[in-house]
């Protein structure tokens, strides 16, 4: 069973850092992606960073120069590097596994969320 768990959140100023970690156990990399998602209630989940198997990487423009998706196949790790955030960043991050790039109902295993809040 595949069960990705998130961990990294937490409260930051504008223009401040978080790193986000997913760690998915069990989970084997095919030819499918790893990605980052975020969901502010009442909005629906939209893709923020994705990543395959040879580390080619794909992420929303509201991110680009930003955010950095990477990932440790030997630890099985998951991470995004989230530097220069702002308050619009805001919002639950979920980690997903085996599924197509950005494309939110392509993924197979969800994580519960680890919450992101930044201040003005």
């Amino acid at each position: 069973q595949v069960q990705p768990v998130e961990s990294g959140g937490g409260s930051v100023q504008a223009g401040g850092s978080l790193r986000l970690s997913c760690a998915a156990s069990g989970y084997t990399y095919s030819s499918g992606s790893m990605g980052w998602f975020r969901q502010v209630p009442g909005n629906e989940r939209e893709g923020v960073a994705a990543i395959d198997s040879v580390g080619g990487t794909r992420y929303a423009d509201s991110v680009k120069g930003r955010f950095t998706i990477s990932q440790d196949n030997a630890k099985n790790t998951l991470y995004l590097q989230m530097n220069s955030l702002k308050p619009e960043d805001t919002a639950m991050y979920y980690c997903a596994a085996d599924g197509w790039w950005l494309l939110r109902k392509t993924y197979k295993y969800w994580g519960q969320g680890t919450q992101v809040t930044v201040s003005s």
